[in-house]
């Protein structure tokens, strides 16, 4: 496992090598790779430029034997000023219909990097990159501050195994799409759809 890991990092950093230098980014690891629904992950980001635009990118480690094809995510967010946090729930999706895992892999392990638009009314577009949201989040990163982002796991099941790691990256872009519908995928009936 030690041997998979040093190769998945290696291959990370060269893949982030050829990536922009982002604006912000952060890693926190999954305490012996089970996320309790009741442990949030806390991302604290400063914003000092509100004339251009962010891509805010998840990044979502996890090992061959997660049980489900998708991540349900609560995304909670408190701007300058706010009193209160605003939450938005997104799927990501970590496998194909035909059961096949999605992202960047090396033996056991893989990485996905997922772009989620929380406020836009366009959708930041990169080629490897999947548009999960267009839902809003009022003045997310309009507004010069402090941003706290609380990263809850929704499933159902309340420790969920084989999660690695999550993690936040964020790049200054003005590349946008006037005419991209969004791709969002709808909600399933049974949110945990393990991989057939």
């Amino acid at each position: 496992m030690r041997l998979y890991l040093s190769s998945l990092l290696f291959a990370i950093c060269l893949y982030s090598s050829c990536a922009p230098s982002p604006y912000y980014q952060n890693n926190q690891n999954i305490a012996q790779n089970k996320w309790d629904y009741k442990k949030p992950l806390t991302f604290s980001i400063n914003i000092d430029d509100t004339s251009i635009f962010y891509n805010t990118q998840f990044i979502i480690r996890h090992t061959v034997n997660y049980p489900f094809s998708n991540l349900w995510l609560n995304i909670q967010v408190k701007g300058p000023g706010d009193k209160e946090y605003q939450t938005t729930q997104v799927d990501f999706p970590m496998a194909s219909p035909q059961g096949e895992w999605l992202g960047l892999n090396m033996g056991e392990l893989y990485e996905q990097r997922r772009l989620i638009v929380l406020n836009h009314n366009e959708i930041p577009i990169t080629n490897e990159l999947y548009a999960l949201s267009t839902s809003s989040i009022p003045n997310l990163f309009r507004k010069k501050g402090s941003y706290e982002i609380k990263i809850y796991q929704n499933m159902r099941q309340d420790i969920l195994p084989d999660i690695l790691s999550i993690g936040m990256r964020i790049e200054k872009s003005t590349l946008r799409s006037k005419n991209l519908q969004s791709t969002a995928p709808q909600k399933p009936t049974n949110k945990n759809s393990p991989i057939s």
